[in-house]
């Protein structure tokens, strides 16, 4: 977010805890894209605030964490002092999340595809309405066919993305009868190592497809120790997830921290993939 909707956003997010009996005496921004990521203190609250256009996102990622939660999963958990549901305030919608102190150790690969296992062991468990992951790969693919979403994508760069996007996808979603519910994105950067474990965040994700779907967002060495995982699908996958996130970063509206390098490094990764397909 811009600074002046940064501002708002830490407002509305230390408003709402306040306003539930939160003690809030400083918040702390933890990320800052499309939407942020909040501490506040002392209360040990989590506040994830996105603009009220994402509503929807927010409310399936609370009703993902509560399915998730009623079967054990390694999730970070909605705060239990307040409500489980959405607080809309000053045009953003509001999440409450437990705070989890980070462990300060690296994961081992090996831990991280345990976790992942069990993660996906409790996704079997639950009943949910969830997109294809397919349906994430069309709307990328409609930014990328814009020219007016997507005005400084090169002709040729363009061409790359968009036949990526159809192509691969296409290629993957030819049998669906080992799909099933996934994170979405699990990658690094949404699994907390915590004092807890390790725990998953970042729900609003969640869709139905291969394992290998997921496993293409994490670490290559971690997919050595999942059993029964697809390296060449993997490969393919890791080759849509490159182009998905390429076609995010030059959308005119992305406001992703050093757009400019992710723009460029996007697209190396995903030739790069292409390449080991």
């Amino acid at each position: 977010m811009e600074p002046l909707e940064l501002r708002r956003a830490v407002e509305a997010g230390r408003a709402t805890a306040s306003e539930l009996g939160l003690q809030v005496n400083d918040v702390v921004v933890i990320h800052n894209s499309d939407r942020v990521a909040l501490r506040l203190v002392p209360c040990g609250v989590l506040a994830r605030v996105a603009p009220s256009g994402h509503l929807a996102d927010s409310a399936f990622e609370v009703e993902v964490a509560q399915h998730l939660a009623d079967v054990d999963a390694p999730v970070a958990e909605l705060d239990p002092r307040v409500g489980s549901r959405v607080y809309v305030r000053d045009a953003f919608a509001i999440s409450l999340w437990t705070y989890y102190e980070p462990a300060g150790s690296e994961m081992a690969p090996a831990d991280y595809a345990d976790v992942l296992l069990r993660h996906h062991a409790a996704l079997r468990q639950i009943d949910l309405d969830a997109p294809h992951f397919t349906d994430r790969v069309a709307v990328a693919l409609r930014e990328v066919n814009d020219r007016e979403q997507s005005p400084e994508l090169s002709d040729s760069d363009r061409e790359l993305l968009s036949d990526t996007l159809s192509g691969v996808s296409a290629a993957i979603s030819i049998d669906r009868a080992d799909d099933q519910l996934l994170h979405g994105e699990p990658h690094p950067g949404n699994l907390l190592n915590t004092r807890r474990g390790p725990l998953f965040v970042d729900l609003a994700t969640c869709c139905r497809g291969p394992i290998e779907f997921d496993l293409a967002h994490a670490p290559e060495e971690v997919a050595r120790h999942y059993a029964g995982a697809d390296h060449d699908l993997i490969h393919r996958c890791r080759a849509l997830n490159w182009a998905m996130f390429s076609a995010w970063r030059w959308r005119r509206d992305d406001q992703m921290p050093d757009r400019d390098h992710w723009r460029v490094q996007g697209l190396n990764q995903v030739r790069a993939a292409l390449d080991r397909c």
